[in-house]
Parts: structure tokens; C-alpha cells; sequence
């Protein structure tokens, strides 16, 4: 992929006709030039030699790729130690937001993930061609890039000169700045988007020595896939990780990447995250449809063959003892399997009365009608298990030691926290298997956070009311990552709008047992439709961004956001110096007796507070002496435990 399509000092790029131009910057496309889009480049190489020639001294770059998904910035002007990206609308008659969002989630872009770029100041502007003249005021952010400047062809020269003699910094090359190491970490939904147009994990993944690199863990299991099928066995490995280390997204590339009918392959990826199934599919729909200029419809049934609910894929090998045309399956979130009774209740229900088995012992049983060789992957998150009947990973491995020793079994030795082995030790979840021991296997440095890699173990120390670990772990990430407490829940809406430029998405989430914060309008038993809340742009109202609708810990689990508001409820309350779960049942509150329960409850937390990519805001009602249902006393106990740790009120 060409990083620029044409790049050149002023001097030159003024004394050069526009036809030369024009020529160098059409030998770089990679795609088929279209009048329209040689006609913007004419109109924009007519309007920058108009306002450049002016300049001394200085670098322009058309067409600059993001690398991350093919995006390209117009234009970017480096002069004096500053970053101008230059974003041309031809025809547009007014500064719409959307365009504005656009070229300010390039500024973000290139601050977050371009490593050139971390310490510059970045400027984004919008060239309008129709647009009448627009009053700025330049304003940046702490972080060095500033607000969205408007202005037309007309304007752009003045306003260019207006901004050169206000701003400057070190010099740098712009030669070294274009091809800067880029190092992205998208959210899941971008990442599913870049992996399905053809991109490679290594281009949308970070590599910084600050992150583990998923292309190991990518290199492990192919190596694993390859050997299984080479000599004809049947492998199971378990991918694990701290919530947002992108387990999902290495088995999508997985996923994607064995793809393949022609090499007696087919892999798929499964997962009974329904709502994660559904923002993904509508995702990658609704880009395949723009991208290739098809139906939303045509889209759809092409990536439904690309990831699948995990229970269909159950329902369908129900129907037939054939193996599944799947020889490689990876099975997301596959801690949240169902246990034996869970799984028997369900089906008895359903009218299979014979059942007497696991969810993992079923899934196993099927890859295993296979006679030459199967692939199974499981993609286990520590501590992840939210509803009943989840059986965590312990129970997949007393399916393998009972019922099918004669897979091969991989994974890492570093997964020994109790969120994963569930009081076993590492020998005892392993005993009696042909066990492989793969380092890669295991990812400990969530990319989620990308302001911060230690969200997931403060968050751990906070759950666990281990109030010196979380107070040091907060300490060192609040600067850039900031979390922050109030008990007015129009002030969290004001700071989540406040913080978020571009098209960032923020949003409101609670625990599904939040019942008593209904008063609020804060109503979890109303459910979300995953696709809009996620997907929806600004307009809509049932999008994330109009703060109304509240998305719980089962429509947020695999997917992320940037900004939250976690709206705490008296659920999860602290007495005596720890949490205690309680559920809320017809008018009162009644205590958690049971330690699977009481463990799902803590864990739909954890998944709340995991979510938000750059930082949240935890809302914690005042509470009103007036209901017992709400007592002032329920509230405070859990306000003042935070203000320990060190969270700041605003």
C-alpha cells in the first residue's frame, strides 16, 4: 500500500504544472480512477498552488493512507514544525458534521496511532468549495491537536497565513513523518472490517514493545492448524487474556484467513455473544455493501458464512451426524459454554429429553465426526462469565479428560489466575491429556485501552476490594486514562459529550440488575438493539451517542466504546469493607446466596468497567430516605469505597 500519492516541498510542487502532477498522483492509485475523483484532485492541486506558492519553505502530501483501513487524507501541509491536514468537500455549500468529524478523526487518528505524530501539533481543516466565509477561533486540546477550522477556497490562503504565524514547533523531515511505524489499535468492529477487506493483523494491530503483538499469537495457532493437518490429528487450543487483549480479533484473522472451500478448510467463527454476532455481521454488511456496490441483503448472506451464532451452528449439527463442512471452528467467549444441567434444561425444553451432556462436551463431539483431522479454538476471557449456567473452563477440559483424550490439547502455563482455573491448579486442569504448553497462547496486555494497559488489573484490584493495589494501579493510569466519579447523572452526560471529538462513540451502560435506578430513566429491562446503539451515527436516537438508551453487560460484552457513563446500582453495594451482590425482586432487595451467582454478578461489572477505550465516568445515585428500595445508606458505602481508591469527584 502506497503511503502517499504524491509528496513534494512547496517549491517544487509551485513551479510544477498541475498536468505533472495530476499525472504522478493517478500512477500511485491503486484503484480505478473515476472522473469525479480526477476532478476533486484537479480542483484541489489548482486551489494549494494558489495558496501555497506564498510559503517559504514547507512539504504537501495528497493522499495520505491511513493504514489501518485504507483511509486517505486529502491533503497534509507540514510547515514550521506543524501538522495541517487539509480535507477538501467539492460542491459542499456548508461545514457539514459529519465532515467535520471526519477530517478531526484523522487529527485523532495520526495522534493516537502514528508514532511521528504523538508529540506534534495537528490541525485539522475543512475546505468547503460553495461554503460561505466561517469565523474560527483557534483552540487545541491538551494533547496538541485543535479544533476543526473552517473556510473555503477563497479563504484558505489568509487562513493559512493566520494560522502559520500563530503556530510553530520543532522541525522535523516530512520524508521520516510519512513513514512513521503506525501502530493502530482499532476497536473490534474496525478491526473485523480491515481483516475482511484483506488486511493483514500485523497492519492493524499495535507492535510497539508496550504491547503484545497478536501476530504470535496469529503465527501459534496456524502453526498448530498446519501440524493437525499435516498429520492428521485433532487439536483443541484455548487462546486466553485480560479483557480487551484481542482475543476476538485473533479469531477473526484466524477465521478469516482460513477461509477457504479449495484447501479443505473452511474455517468459521462462532460465538454465542449474540449481540456481538449481530454488530459485526451489520457491520461488515453495511461496508461490504458501500465498498462493492451491492445490497445490504447480498452483503449479509456472504459474511453470515464468515461468523456464526454458535447456536445455530449446535441446532444444524443436530439435524445430521455428518461432520460440520468446518474443519477449523473458533469459538469466542468459550468460557460462557454451558454447563451439563444448564445445557440438558435447555434442550429437555426443547424437546430433547435424552440429553445428557455439556455444552463443550457437544461442540467437541461434533469436530470430532471429522475422520482425518479438526481444529477447534477457544478464546477464553478471565473472569467473563456473566449468566447462569456458564461453565468456564475447567468444564471444557473435563470433557476432553473423560470423553475425547485423544486430542491434542495446547495452551499457555500463564493462566493461573482464579478467574480462569476456578480454585484448580495448573496441574489439575491438566491432568491425564496429551497437553502442549504454547506460550503465545495467552495475551496479558489489553490493546483495548490504549491510553492505558493496566485498566483491566485496576479493575480486578477494585472488584477484589483490594484497596492498596487499586489505589497505586489508579494512580498511575488516571493521567491517561481518566476515571472519575459524580452522583449527578446530567454532570456524567455533560463530561462523556465534553470529552469525546470526531465521530467517538460514547454511551450509557449498567448491570442488568440495576433495577432501582429506573427513576433515572436509566431502564435495563428495556432492551437495546445492538446493531443502532453500536452502529448509529449522531442522528439517530437510538444510538449510543443520544445517551437514552442503556445497554447492559450482555450487550456490551466483545464490543467496546470510547467514552462511558457505568451507572453503579445498590446490586453490587460494599458492607463491611467488600461487595455484596444482591438481586432486586418484586419490592426488595434480596442478598446473592449462591457462589455462582454471586460470581456472575461480579463479573457483569468487570465487563462494564472494561469497556471504554479512553476513559468513563462512574454515576452513583445520591439515594432518597423516602425508599428503602434506595436508601441514601445502599449508595454511599459505594461512593465512599471509590473516593478511597482515589477516584476524583466531578
Amino acid at each position: 500500500m502506497q503511503r502517499a500519492y504524491y509528496f513534494n516541498d512547496i517549491s517544487h510542487f509551485s513551479k510544477q504544472s498541475p498536468t505533472e502532477i495530476l499525472g504522478e498522483i493517478v500512477s500511485r492509485n491503486e484503484f480505478a480512477l473515476e472522473q469525479k475523483q480526477r476532478n476533486t484532485w484537479v480542483t484541489e492541486i489548482a486551489y494549494l498552488q494558489e495558496s501555497l506558492t506564498i510559503f517559504p519553505s514547507g512539504d504537501i502530501i495528497f493522499e495520505y493512507t491511513i493504514p489501518r483501513i485504507g483511509r486517505r487524507i486529502d491533503n497534509v501541509f507540514i510547515y514550521n514544525g506543524v501538522i495541517y491536514l487539509i480535507e477538501f468537500k467539492v460542491g459542499e455549500v456548508t461545514y457539514s458534521k459529519q465532515a467535520q468529524e471526519q477530517v478531526m478523526d484523522y487529527a485523532l487518528d495520526l495522534k493516537y496511532f502514528h508514532k511521528e505524530s504523538h508529540n506534534k501539533k495537528i490541525v485539522p481543516i475543512l475546505v468547503c468549495t460553495n461554503a460561505p466565509d466561517h469565523t474560527n477561533d483557534l483552540f487545541s486540546d491538551e494533547d496538541g491537536v485543535f479544533q476543526v477550522i473552517c473556510c473555503n477556497p477563497e479563504t484558505l490562503k489568509q487562513t493559512l497565513v493566520w494560522l502559520t504565524t500563530q503556530l510553530s514547533d520543532d522541525s522535523f523531515p516530512a520524508d521520516s513523518w510519512i513513514h512513521s511505524q503506525y501502530m493502530p489499535t482499532p476497536t473490534i468492529i474496525e478491526a473485523a472490517q480491515a481483516l475482511y477487506r484483506g488486511h493483514d493483523v500485523q497492519d492493524i494491530s499495535r507492535s510497539d514493545s508496550g504491547a503484545y503483538n497478536l501476530s504470535l499469537t496469529t503465527e501459534a495457532i496456524n502453526q498448530i492448524i498446519d501440524r493437525s493437518k499435516k498429520n492428521h490429528e485433532k487439536s483443541i487450543c484455548f487462546v486466553t487474556g485480560v479483557p480487551g487483549s484481542g482475543k476476538t480479533l485473533a479469531g477473526l484473522n484466524i477465521a478469516n484467513s482460513r477461509h477457504s472451500f479449495d484447501e479443505d478448510e473452511h474455517a468459521v467463527f462462532l460465538s454465542g455473544n449474540g449481540p456481538l454476532v449481530k454488530v459485526l455481521r451489520e457491520a461488515l454488511a453495511r461496508d461490504e455493501s458501500i465498498r462493492l456496490k451491492i445490497t445490504k441483503s447480498a452483503a449479509k448472506k456472504k459474511v453470515e458464512s464468515f461468523i456464526q451464532n454458535i447456536h445455530h451452528f449446535r441446532d444444524d449439527s443436530l439435524k445430521s451426524d455428518e461432520a460440520p463442512i468446518e474443519k477449523v471452528t473458533i469459538f469466542d467467549e468459550a468460557q460462557r459454554a454451558w454447563t451439563k444441567n444448564q445445557t440438558t434444561k435447555f434442550m429437555s425444553e426443547r424437546g430433547h429429553s435424552y440429553w445428557d451432556m455439556s455444552e463443550p462436551e457437544f461442540l467437541i463431539r461434533v469436530m470430532d465426526r471429522h475422520e482425518d483431522w479438526a481444529v477447534i479454538v477457544c478464546l477464553v476471557g478471565g473472569g467473563q462469565e456473566i449468566n447462569t449456567g456458564e461453565a468456564g473452563l475447567p468444564e471444557w477440559f473435563e470433557a476432553l479428560r473423560h470423553h475425547f483424550s485423544h486430542w491434542s490439547v495446547y495452551l499457555s502455563d500463564r493462566i493461573l489466575d482464579n478467574e480462569y482455573m476456578r480454585g484448580l491448579t495448573y496441574s489439575q486442569l491438566t491432568s491425564d491429556l496429551n497437553c502442549t504448553t504454547v506460550e503465545n497462547l495467552h495475551l496479558a496486555v489489553s490493546i483495548r485501552s490504549f491510553r492505558s494497559e493496566q485498566v483491566s488489573s485496576f479493575v480486578k484490584a477494585l472488584l477484589d476490594t483490594n484497596l492498596e493495589e487499586a489505589q497505586e494501579l489508579y494512580a498511575s493510569l488516571s493521567a491517561n486514562y481518566p476515571i472519575l466519579l459524580t452522583r449527578n447523572l446530567n454532570v456524567a452526560r455533560g463530561w462523556v459529550r465534553s470529552k469525546a471529538r470526531g465521530s467517538e462513540r460514547y454511551g450509557l451502560i449498567a448491570s442488568s440488575g440495576a433495577k432501582r435506578l429506573r427513576c433515572f430513566g436509566i431502564w435495563v429491562q428495556s432492551s437495546v438493539s445492538p446493531e443502532e446503539w453500536f452502529l448509529n451515527g449522531k442522528d439517530d436516537v437510538r444510538s449510543s451517542y443520544f445517551l437514552e438508551d442503556t445497554a447492559t453487560e450482555f450487550d456490551v460484552q466483545g464490543l467496546e466504546i470510547d467514552w462511558a457513563i457505568v451507572a453503579w446500582d445498590a446490586n453490587y453495594r460494599i458492607e463491611d469493607g467488600h461487595f455484596a451482590p444482591y438481586k432486586f425482586t418484586g419490592t426488595r432487595w434480596n442478598s446473592v446466596n449462591k457462589d455462582e451467582d454471586r460470581l456472575y454478578l461480579k463479573n457483569s461489572y468487570r465487563v462494564l468497567l472494561t469497556r471504554s477505550r479512553q476513559g468513563f465516568i462512574i454515576f452513583i445515585p445520591c439515594g432518597d430516605n423516602n425508599d428503602s428500595t434506595r436508601s441514601r445508606k445502599l449508595y454511599d458505602g459505594i461512593y465512599e469505597y471509590l473516593k478511597k481508591v482515589g477516584i476524583q469527584e466531578v
